[in-house]
């Protein structure tokens, strides 16, 4: 699962870059303040995971631990509904991929919890 989460946070780190310069160059003229602040947004946030799931394969090599796992797969859920309702919300201008983008949060607070309760139990000995 280590292997899987590093080739993926590899993946989303380099298109979050891309994305990034895209936003930066090719959409700054082409989308209202809003709409590329919204962008702006998913980039941010799948970077932000991009280096938790990093992180996160790095620690997996110690512990296997299945909430560790279940916090890396909340994480790549919520970057897809999250970054990339606002990536189409922006690019389209479709407003009904506005109410995707809460669930995507509600995935990473989800992950963020199940890291929490991982933690936990390290320090119980499961």
């Amino acid at each position: 699962m280590s292997q899987i989460f590093l080739i993926v946070a590899a993946i989303l780190g380099g298109i979050g870059v891309m994305l990034g310069a895209f936003a930066s160059h090719g959409l700054k003229s082409k989308l209202s303040e809003s709409l590329l602040s919204a962008f702006e947004t998913g980039v941010t946030y799948q970077f932000y995971h991009a280096l938790a799931l990093f992180a996160l394969a790095l620690w997996l090599k110690q512990s296997q631990s299945v909430w560790f796992v279940a916090s890396g797969y909340l994480w790549l859920a919520g970057v897809i509904l999250f970054s990339g309702s606002l990536y189409a919300l922006a690019l389209t201008g479709v407003k009904w991929f506005g109410p995707i983008t809460p669930i995507g949060g509600v995935l990473f607070i989800a992950g963020w919890v199940s890291l929490l309760v991982g933690a936990m139990k390290l320090g119980a000995g499961s």
